[in-house]
């Protein structure tokens, strides 16, 4: 007589079933949204052109390696040739795994170089001890990679700023700097010889985390130089983030307003001509409502509460 089957194993598989399934269909999602969302960033500010070779920074984090895996991605179904270097500064700080990102590179078949300064020594020189060093380090950075792009024949460098990051420089900007400025998706460098694009721009870093998960990138942490976290910028990351908490998709609405700029409704006279502005007596499209309080569908700012008074 043959034993009774026992439901609860099958339901177990089952479940494990669908679950891997559920996985499957999400990972898949996310994969066209980082394609679709490169491919927007690239197609609305021509960030990469036929012929162009591009020098792909690779810092050894998760943004970096998820650009250059879309990247690559988009490269081989693109309507245009170009082409893709990634490169990595080792700057030879203590216990940096100087072999993970070659081995991670030669695996892929990517072309790669890996450029050898010690930064590191010059920097701990200059700063004195319990100060950040990112500033000197950066600079210093940024000297040594225009020199390889202009050894490699390189045209465009392609960093990894994401969309978080584009929204967190503007508030540092407006909050500790005094100015609307933010991180633009593409600019001249500061040298004038090389164009420096943001494929990553529409991109949320959240995507970028489970992708890395997905990818099981060999990240290399960022902290192996001892310099603390830029302390401005962790508080705004965390504001940032617990305004999306308290207000699923106001993040969303911040970074369309950063695509959305109205210069004759601020106030900076060397972008729009308040001077010499002069009535017409006819109707414009983009004029003030004076006097019309202005509606918001979004709920109040935290920390803001309205009170009804009686009559």
């Amino acid at each position: 007589m043959n034993a009774p089957i026992n439901n609860d194993w099958l339901q177990a598989e089952d479940s494990a079933h669908d679950k891997a399934m559920k996985i499957e269909r999400e990972t898949h999602k996310l994969e066209k949204r980082l394609c679709r969302q490169m491919g927007q960033a690239i197609s609305d500010f021509k960030l990469i052109e036929a012929g162009d070779r591009i020098m792909v920074c690779m810092s050894g984090g998760k943004d970096s390696y998820g650009m250059l895996d879309i990247l690559l991605k988009m490269q081989a179904r693109a309507p245009v040739q170009f082409e893709l270097i990634a490169v990595n500064l080792d700057q030879k700080q203590p216990g940096f795994p100087a072999e993970v990102l070659p081995a991670y590179l030669q695996s892929l078949g990517v072309k790669f170089h890996i450029e050898t300064q010690d930064t590191y020594s010059i920097v701990k020189d200059k700063i004195p001890e319990g100060k950040t060093m990112c500033s000197l380090c950066s600079r210093l950075r940024r000297g040594i990679l225009y020199k390889v792009a202009r050894e490699l024949g390189c045209n465009k460098l392609a960093l990894g700023h994401h969309r978080d990051d584009m929204l967190q420089t503007f508030f540092l900007n407006m909050f500790f700097g005094g100015k609307l400025k933010g991180m633009p998706p593409k600019l001249v460098s500061d040298n004038g010889e090389f164009m420096v694009i943001r494929p990553l721009a529409f991109v949320a870093e959240t995507d970028l985390i489970r992708w890395a998960e997905h990818r099981q990138f060999p990240i290399i942490p960022c902290t192996l130089c001892g310099s603390q976290e830029n302390l401005q910028r962790k508080q705004i990351g965390n504001m940032l983030r617990e305004w999306q908490k308290k207000f699923p998709g106001r993040i969303e609405n911040m970074f369309t307003a950063l695509q959305n700029i109205v210069p004759s409704h601020l106030m900076d006279h060397q972008q729009h001509d308040f001077k010499n502005l002069k009535t017409t007596g006819m109707p414009m499209p983009d004029g003030d409502t004076a006097f019309d309080e202005e509606s918001f569908n979004e709920p109040s700012l935290p920390g803001i509460q309205v009170i009804q008074m009686p009559n």
